[in-house]
């Protein structure tokens, strides 16, 4: 595709379909959910209380109540998915997800220590899982440097430090007292539950200041896929495009799991399934967010619906289908002789 003034562009026409999909996909499931509980609410409602021209009983009820929770799913969802792809992509492994890498853990130990040692509050809470997850992140890094950070050493040092970090995690529980106990496990499901406007401004902010960033580097990520010498060869610094998407993905997890809990294998499933979509290579980083964000929003809906009454956390939902996908991944890799 020819632009004026000389440019070019590849538009890749079905990742592009794909991209398209998942996103209208992701919005529409957006729609059912907001229409779901025990005010049910038809679609069509939704939409046209969302455009202005509801009652004030369905505004209160969807503005104020449900829209920010069908927001912060998008954008937990859409953040473990871009997150995942980065790590993946950085890793050269599809098992280099921050579910594996202990990020998740690491930014659930830094909120149970707010909970546990200082009954703190749910905006302290927050804090201390973006703080567990951002020092989580910067020892994995450390740990795995050796002359730069390679493939299956940052899987390793991810999977010993998700490790530790789990076992810090259970004893803080087992030294907590009831209440704390219980607002900590409930913590740790991931849910999307009572999620008002004050989870959503912030995310938005970092997913706005990040996405930039991320996209600006594409190119450098897609020549790290072709290893470091080729990378070189091609202008590319492939160490500093490495640390600077690192530290995005980081970034992007840690506010995803402070904003809703440790949500588990989004950031696993979400690149992996945008891929086969796409049958396109390289990080395919656009796919990814889109399938994250419809994925958790499809789950959320899923575990209000599945067994009526008795609602579910999201997290339940995704560690469920997750784990099956994640056998299923660790078998194909077994058989093509890459484990």
């Amino acid at each position: 595709m020819h632009i004026p003034g000389g440019l070019s562009l590849r538009l890749d026409v079905r990742a592009f379909t794909v991209v398209v999909a998942l996103l209208l996909a992701a919005l529409a499931a957006s729609v059912l959910l907001i229409g779901t509980g025990d005010f049910p609410i038809p679609a069509s409602d939704v939409l046209r209380t969302l455009a202005g021209q509801g009652d004030q009983g369905q505004e209160f009820v969807i503005r104020e109540l449900r829209l920010p929770r069908a927001l912060v799913g998008l954008l937990v969802g859409a953040c473990l998915g871009l997150g995942g792809a980065l790590f993946q992509s950085v890793a050269r492994n599809p098992l280099g997800s921050p579910d594996v890498l202990g990020l998740s853990q690491g930014a659930t130990a830094g909120a149970l220590v707010v909970i546990v040692l200082f009954s703190g509050s749910a905006t302290a809470v927050t804090l201390g899982a973006l703080a567990g997850g951002l020092l989580t992140g910067l020892a994995i890094y450390l740990l795995a440097w050796k002359r730069g950070v390679h493939g299956y050493r940052l899987v390793l040092v991810g999977i010993g430090v998700n490790a530790v970090v789990t076992a810090v995690n259970g004893y803080l529980i087992t030294k907590a007292d009831f209440v704390d106990a219980a607002r900590a496990v409930v913590w740790m499901t991931g849910s999307l539950n009572g999620r008002d406007w004050t989870q959503v401004w912030p995310l938005l902010a970092l997913f706005v200041v990040l996405l930039p960033l991320v996209a600006g580097n594409a190119r450098g990520l897609r020549m790290l896929e072709m290893g470091d010498d080729i990378s070189h060869a091609l202008g590319v610094r492939a160490e500093r495009v490495r640390m600077l998407l690192m530290g995005s993905a980081v970034l992007l997890t840690a506010a995803a799991t402070a904003a809703a809990g440790p949500v588990a294998f989004v950031a696993l499933t979400a690149p992996q399934l945008a891929r086969r979509l796409t049958r396109s290579p390289g990080p395919n980083l656009a796919a990814a967010t889109c399938m994250g964000a419809a994925l958790l929003v499809a789950a959320d809906w899923a575990s209000q619906r599945v067994l009526g009454a008795d609602q579910l956390p999201v997290g339940v939902v995704t560690g469920v289908l997750g784990g099956a996908y994640l056998l299923w991944l660790l078998v194909t890799e077994r058989r093509k002789g890459r484990i």
